[in-house]
């Protein structure tokens, strides 16, 4: 009987530590927003962060099986009716490289246009850019590297070399009328060089906003950052390019996503690249898992208070749905825990 009564008195006593520092850790984030400079974010309006849903794009481009253009079609149509507003629905990448790219223009073609919603898609070169605008794209996204080695691998050329290729392409874009992103790949670490310098992460991003990117997406593309890396990473890089043109990208390899996002955010980013149920990997970066899951995501956010405007019981739907249709395990902790509850309610309701 004492241990019992023992063992509820620190359970209660852990409660009320962990509920006082997620109150304090979420007031920090306020703080943190209005010391950005965020323009009526500070005090007691909840902050927003807008969600760049990758998983339909950077999450099925590394399947090893085919997906049909209709699933893509329907697991777009379903992240956009849970709320999510920024979906990355393409690829414009050479089909012998990416075979699971190859029927973007099919994609783009049968995507309902909504009012509010946008539909980026990735373009390597001239080539890509010319068939991304003929299949009606309004946003696109150009890539590189932070690390040489990778660069070499990845797109096959050096870092200066892919500045020759992005120029013509974002310039190209610009002058259509399309808005243009930009990724840096392993701003934390590489799978053939090891640790990446925070100085060669600022320099390409800077590059990369100076030639007309309206937002740097900045990837821990193998998931080896940690959130001292990554403040390092960003007190270098907001140096070069402020925090309102900048987004985070994290791989969950060592299961520091969320706790680098959360940094992240406390930096002053307002925009988060994710995964619905943690599709994704990278081909040219072994061993890397997918990126950090939308759904987990969504819930830290939502217990902190922070706006996102997705409604999270359809986006666990999405994810599911989409897992069912490759017959994979959905990776998002959240989605495993609520979908087993909702399993035990109907068990429970069907014994009554």
């Amino acid at each position: 009987m004492e241990y019992l009564l023992c063992w509820r008195r620190c359970a209660t006593s852990l409660l009320k530590r962990s509920c006082s520092q997620t109150r304090q850790l979420s007031a920090a984030l306020h703080s943190a927003a209005g010391s950005a400079g965020d323009p009526g974010l500070g005090g007691q309006r909840p902050l927003s962060v807008r969600i760049v849903e990758v998983g339909p794009r950077d999450g099925l481009q590394n399947e090893p099986q085919a997906v049909p253009t209709a699933v893509k079609v329907e697991l777009i149509r379903r992240l956009a009716g849970a709320g999510l507003r920024t979906i990355e629905a393409a690829s414009f990448v050479s089909a012998k490289w990416v075979p699971q790219m190859a029927d973007g223009a099919a994609v783009l073609a049968a995507l309902p246009r909504d009012a509010g919603v946008r539909y980026p898609v990735l373009v390597p070169n001239m080539r890509g850019l010319r068939g991304a605008i003929d299949a009606g794209a309004e946003e696109v996204a150009v890539f590189g590297a932070a690390s040489e080695a990778f660069s070499r691998r990845n797109i096959n050329c050096s870092i200066e070399e892919s500045f020759a290729r992005f120029q013509p392409v974002v310039e190209a874009a610009r002058e259509a009328g399309l808005r243009v992103r930009g990724y840096v790949s392993c701003v934390c670490g590489c799978p053939y060089e090891g640790p990446v310098r925070p100085s060669a992460v600022a320099a390409v991003a800077r590059r990369l906003h100076k030639l007309g990117c309206y937002e740097i997406s900045l990837g821990d593309t193998i998931g080896v950052g940690t959130p001292g890396v990554v403040r390092a990473m960003l007190e270098a890089v907001q140096r070069e390019v402020p925090a309102s043109a900048l987004a985070i990208h994290c791989h969950d390899t060592y299961g520091q996503a969320l706790a680098n996002i959360l940094t992240a955010l406390q930096m002053g980013v307002r925009v988060v690249d994710a995964s619905v149920a943690g599709l994704g990997g990278c081909p040219y970066a072994r061993g890397a898992s997918g990126n950090v899951a939308t759904e987990d995501v969504v819930y830290m956010l939502h217990g902190l208070n922070v706006e996102t405007g997705v409604e999270l019981s359809a986006l666990v739907d999405a994810g599911q749905y989409i897992c069912d249709k490759l017959n994979r395990a959905n990776m998002s902790k959240v989605a495993q825990a609520m979908l087993a509850k909702r399993q035990a309610e109907v068990a429970a309701a069907e014994e009554k």
